[in-house]
């Protein structure tokens, strides 16, 4: 199981946080972590993801003409 010391809002300090079992399938890039002192679930983007991710469609310049 994944631990990653991260601050914790609900705690209000840095706390280990977990990842449960992910029933979605994602396996070890799961994005959803839990506190384990209180249990507060938060979502991270594993890097991983963010690199498969395809970039934004880029718009064509045009010049604009006075009227």
């Amino acid at each position: 199981m994944l631990v990653r010391e991260l601050h914790c809002e609900t705690c209000d300090g840095i706390r280990a946080f977990e990842m449960p079992p992910c029933p979605d399938g994602h396996g070890p890039d799961c994005p959803e972590l839990l506190c384990t002192g209180c249990g507060t679930a938060i979502f991270v983007a594993p890097y991983a993801s963010l690199s498969r991710a395809t970039p934004p469609a880029r718009r064509a310049l045009h010049p604009r003409h006075a009227a």
